[in-house]
C-alpha cells in the first residue's frame, strides 16, 4: 500500500516537469498542445487518487500484462440515476426479464435508488411446464471437486448425442469452459457420435452462433453466451450449465457492498451473493425457450441446489419448468 502513493507521487511530477517542458512548443503545432492536455490530465488524475476515495466510490488497480489501470466506480448507481431522474422530470420506465427474483425486484431497484418505483411483474406467455423441464443431477462430482468440469462435459456428451447436436454448454469460468470441451470431445468420441465442437473464442460469436444454427453442433461458452443470445426453434434445445454463478468474493466492488451489508447489519450473502447468483442463473436458462412453441431441457450441474439452504430460492427463480429426478428421464425428455 506504500508504494502506490510514492509511484502516483513520482509519476505526477514527471508529468508537471513535461507539462512545463512542452508550455513554450505548443506554438510550433497542434500535436504539442495535445500532449501538454495529456500531461496535465494524467496529473490530475495522479492527484485524485493520492487522496482517499469520495463517499459511495471504490477503487481499485486492475493488472494486465501490459497495463496497469487505476479504476475508481460508484458502489451503485443510485446517486448518479437520481441526479438524471431530477434533470428530466419525465417518467423513467425499466423492463427487463431479469430485475430480480423477488416480488420488489430489489437486486435492481436497491441499487438504482428506486425505492419508491412502482412494480409490474407479468407472466411469461410461454409453457414452460408443458414445454421444458428442468434436471439437477443428484449424484455429481460436487462444484469445488477438480474433475467437475470434465463431469460437465460428459453428461453434455450424452444430451448432444440424443439431439444428434442442439446443445449449449455454459461454463462459469474459461478455465472450466475448456476442461468441459476437451472431456465433450472424448465422451463424444465414445459414443461414436460425429458433432461439430464449437469452443468460444476459437470464431467471431456471430461466425458461431451461425454455424450452430445449420445444426449437427454443440457449442461450449462462458460468460459472453449467458445473455444476449437468440437461437429460436429446433436449433437449441438443451442447455447444461455447470455451476451456480455466484459472483466472484474477490471482485472489488462485490467486496465494497458486502462490506456495506454488513455494516448494514444485513446478511450479505443472502443479499448479494445469492441474489447475484439469481439473476445470472435467469439469464443462462433464459437461453433454451425463446418462442411459445420452444421445448427443451435445461440442466444445472450443481448439487448445492438440492442441497444448500439457498437452493430452493435459486430453483424458485427459474421459469416453472417441469422437475425431473434421474437421467432416464431427461434422456427419455431430449
Amino acid at each position: 500500500e506504500g508504494l502506490l502513493p510514492a509511484a502516483l507521487a513520482a509519476l505526477a511530477a514527471h508529468c508537471t516537469l513535461l507539462a512545463d517542458t512542452l508550455e513554450p512548443l505548443q506554438e510550433i503545432g497542434p500535436d504539442f498542445t495535445r500532449l501538454r492536455g495529456r500531461a496535465d490530465t494524467l496529473r490530475a488524475q495522479c492527484a485524485r487518487f493520492q487522496g482517499a476515495a469520495p463517499e459511495g466510490q471504490v477503487r481499485w488497480a486492475d493488472l494486465t500484462t501490459h497495463q496497469a489501470r487505476l479504476v475508481e466506480s460508484p458502489l451503485d448507481i443510485g446517486g448518479p440515476l437520481s441526479l438524471q431522474r431530477e434533470a428530466a422530470p419525465r417518467a423513467w420506465i425499466f423492463t427487463s426479464a431479469t430485475l430480480g427474483d423477488d416480488a420488489d425486484l430489489t437486486w435492481f431497484c436497491e441499487p438504482a435508488g428506486l425505492d419508491d418505483a412502482r412494480k409490474l411483474r407479468v407472466d411469461s406467455p410461454f409453457d414452460y411446464e408443458d414445454n421444458s423441464c428442468v434436471y439437477v443431477p443428484p449424484r455429481f462430482a460436487a462444484p469445488a471437486d477438480a474433475h467437475h468440469a470434465e463431469s460437465v462435459g460428459r453428461a453434455a456428451a450424452h444430451c448432444a448425442a440424443a439431439l444428434r447436436g442442439r446443445t449449449f454448454v455454459l461454463t462459469t469460468t474459461l478455465r472450466a469452459m475448456r476442461s468441459a470441451a476437451d472431456a465433450l470431445q472424448a465422451e463424444l468420441a465414445k459414443l461414436g457420435a460425429s458433432l461439430e465442437i464449437l469452443v468460444q473464442g476459437t470464431l467471431p460469436k456471430r461466425a458461431m452462433l451461425e454455424r450452430f444454427a445449420r445444426g449437427g453442433c454443440v457449442l461450449v461458452g462462458s460468460q459472453s453466451f449467458w445473455e444476449g443470445i437468440d437461437v429460436p426453434g429446433d436449433a437449441l434445445q438443451c442447455v447444461l450449465i455447470d455451476k451456480l454463478p455466484f459472483p466472484p468474493p474477490n471482485d472489488p466492488l462485490i467486496e465494497a457492498r458486502v462490506k456495506r451489508l454488513q455494516a448494514q447489519g444485513r446478511d450479505a450473502f443472502n443479499d448479494c451473493f445469492v441474489a447475484e447468483a439469481a439473476v445470472s442463473l435467469k439469464q443462462g436458462a433464459g437461453r433454451l425457450i425463446r418462442t411459445v412453441s420452444d421445448r427443451g431441457l435445461l440442466v444445472i450441474c450443481d448439487s448445492r441446489l438440492r442441497t444448500a439452504r439457498y437452493g430452493a430460492r435459486l430453483l424458485a427463480a427459474l421459469p416453472p419448468m417441469r422437475q425431473l429426478e434421474d437421467g432416464a428421464q431427461a434422456l427419455e425428455f431430449l
